[in-house]
């Protein structure tokens, strides 16, 4: 099997990020299909992929004709058979549960051709702790996307068995949709970027779980010292906070570390109430106009001097 072989790309779990790696494989030139597991969940990324379309538009990515082209390529459905059955290449973006990955892709591994390749967007767990499960552990690897909207850099991480044509080809395909692919030579839990910016995330929650400074406050002192254009909760915000927390949760969960898991309860109440990030509008910051987003956020003097 070569890149040219592949054709169809089912991305498994209809969330932001499989929104984001559905578009750009569309945009690419890529067949897509979206699976969800609920009509509803596929309703609400059909909406969020015509507001990305326009943000690849707005940036000069995109016209107005090849956005509409990439959208057309992209089909929805709720049948795993439907779903599955001409798929080349398979992206899982499901929730950060390991026993839910590994029923997925046994699932799937029924139904999708044997040549297909399996990878997972985990953003915290590897990929050996679910290979066996997936019924093709050669053609199983990580595959891991950041937000696309502005960053091209994936990770690529496969495990002891996964095939090295296999690898090689997961790098020819993340070229082929235009992404920098970031190599790991060995699994590690949180790939390269993610696990620096999980211990940035750990730290600012402990601060404000601890109730050592206000969420707006660690985000100013991170902004203000490292000149960015916004701070972790910020960031939070974009990712997702159920996101972030499901990982923080599994964490805690695995080390027993009563910081993290007081990290979690913090971010809990979020969840709960469905303030997600941007995704909901509403997180720790409104949204589409964040506090953080204003020219006087970091120096709280009008017109940011």
């Amino acid at each position: 099997m070569n890149i040219e072989d592949i054709k169809t790309v089912l991305i498994v779990g209809s969330g932001t990020m499989g929104q984001q790696i559905g578009f750009q494989c569309a945009v690419s030139g890529f067949d897509v299909i979206m699976y969800d597991i609920a009509e509803e969940m596929l309703a609400t990324a059909a909406g969020r992929l015509e507001k990305l379309a326009k943000n690849y538009k707005a940036g000069g990515r995109l016209t107005g004709e090849t956005a509409a082209a990439a959208r057309g390529r992209i089909t929805m459905t709720t049948d795993p058979r439907k779903a599955g059955a001409n798929a080349d290449f398979v992206s899982e973006s499901v929730p950060e549960d390991p026993k839910l990955k590994a029923k997925v892709f046994a699932q799937f591994n029924e139904i999708c051709p044997a040549h297909a390749i399996f990878t997972t967007n985990t953003s915290s767990l590897i990929p050996s702790m679910i290979a066996a499960q997936t019924g093709r552990p050669e053609r199983f690897a990580a595959f891991h996307f950041h937000d696309v909207r502005v960053t091209r850099i994936v990770d690529i991480m496969p495990h002891p068995g996964t095939s090295p044509e296999v690898t090689a080809l997961i790098e020819a395909f993340a070229l082929k949709i235009g992404q920098i692919p970031i190599m790991l030579k060995k699994e590690n839990f949180g790939y390269v970027f993610n696990a620096m910016i999980m211990e940035l995330f750990k730290s600012a929650q402990a601060l404000a779980a601890n109730g050592v400074a206000s969420v707006e406050d660690i985000d100013r002192a991170w902004m203000g010292v490292m000149h960015t254009p916004t701070g972790p909760f910020g960031i939070m915000d974009s990712i997702g906070i159920d996101t972030v927390w499901k990982v923080t949760d599994y964490w805690a969960k695995i080390v027993k570390d009563p910081q993290q898991t007081k990290n979690a309860a913090f971010m809990k109440p979020y969840v709960d109430q469905g303030f997600l990030g941007e995704k909901t509008g509403r997180g720790f910051y409104a949204h589409p106009h964040p506090a953080y987003a204003a020219p006087d956020f970091v120096t709280g003097v009008p017109g940011g001097k």
